[in-house]
């Protein structure tokens, strides 16, 4: 994964939120339909020092303007795990500062609640999403930090610009939970 490009996110931006708009950026570059991916997040400046092979591959030389977090990307994610039960499995070595996760999902407006049919499991529900006419795809990048700072990333399909892409702490809390929760223990 390469850093930033120039129209990337502002040099301002916080380096978690930087990460974030990077890794949704990334995404983006692939297309929809894709799997949950998970990213290892590093400090750019300790892998230099420390894995100098590696930050080199991932095209890190000594550009002092590189981002100060560097998105790694993990292995692929089980498509027959759900995503809570394979995040229960992972943990971090000391070296990751932080982790990160798109996945893409469907959504329905607020106003669609009150019309979903009692009795449903989630293989049910997720049917009735899938078909209802106001539904929309949404591709969400979350990612936390050891140190509990969190940062999300939505953008939706029909929206699929990178002007178009709301990020905020909590846009995501259950993800970003779930997220954290591979630092404990």
């Amino acid at each position: 994964m390469s850093n930033v490009s120039p129209s990337g996110p502002p040099m301002a931006a916080s380096p978690l939120t930087r990460a974030v708009l990077e890794i949704d950026e990334y995404a983006s570059g692939l297309g929809w339909d894709q799997p949950a991916r998970l990213f290892a997040l590093v400090d750019t400046a300790q892998l230099r020092s420390q894995e100098p092979g590696l930050a080199a591959q991932l095209g890190l030389g000594t550009d002092e303007a590189a981002a100060p977090l560097t998105p790694i990307e993990q292995d692929e994610i089980p498509a027959d795990r759900p995503l809570d039960e394979f995040l229960g499995t992972v943990a971090w070595p000391d070296a990751v500062a932080g982790c990160a996760m798109t996945v893409e999902r469907l959504m329905l407006p607020p106003s669609a609640e009150a019309s979903v049919p009692d009795g449903l499991d989630e293989a049910g529900l997720a049917t009735w999403v899938a078909a209802h006419p106001d539904r929309q795809e949404v591709r969400m990048t979350v990612a936390v930090l050891r140190d509990g700072a969190r940062e999300s990333a939505l953008r939706l399909r029909e929206k699929d610009s990178p002007t178009e892409v709301l990020t905020g702490a909590d846009l995501v809390p259950g993800l970003a939970e779930a997220l954290a929760a591979t630092f404990e223990g």
